[in-house]
């Protein structure tokens, strides 16, 4: 099996799981979304502000992605900070990127936060609705026996 871990770091807390379960997890590629420079604030409060406009209004962020053939993924898992109890808008824009390819392979999500994980979930199903989801974890641990499953 081949896996695609992607990413969107902030603040280098989603990038430092991305980098260990990449070394954890074998025949895996790894690649970080980014985003153009001042798409968001330094201050966690008004980036905050900027996600939820985004979000409210479906202006979502511009993704800057190296090319990349998804489809030579079995499984793409993708990282992503929580943000107001849901996962970073660049993150929608990547599932949107995935289901525009249609892209047939399975996906799952890893994400870190600071102890409110809200509807981290359910919204990342929801944004993710026309792709094979199978699953969210809090965290990096443990991402090799989750994987297996």
């Amino acid at each position: 099996m081949k896996t695609l871990i992607i990413y969107y770091s902030g603040s280098g807390n989603t990038k430092r799981g991305a980098e260990k379960i990449h070394h954890e997890v074998k025949n895996s590629d790894l690649v970080e979304i980014k985003v153009p420079a001042g798409t968001f604030s330094a201050d966690m409060y008004e980036t905050n502000d900027i996600f939820k406009e985004q979000i409210e209004t479906n202006q979502l962020p511009q993704i800057n992605l190296p090319k990349v053939d998804f489809e030579q993924y079995d499984l793409i898992l993708i990282g992503s900070p929580v943000w107001s109890g849901m996962p970073a808008s660049p993150i929608k824009s990547f599932l949107n990127e995935l289901q525009r390819v249609n892209y047939s392979g399975n996906v799952a999500s890893f994400f870190t936060d600071v102890g409110q994980d809200g509807n981290y979930d359910q919204t990342f199903k929801t944004w993710g609705k026309n792709l094979n989801i199978i699953g969210t974890r809090r965290d990096s641990s443990k991402i090799s026996e989750w994987i297996e499953k």
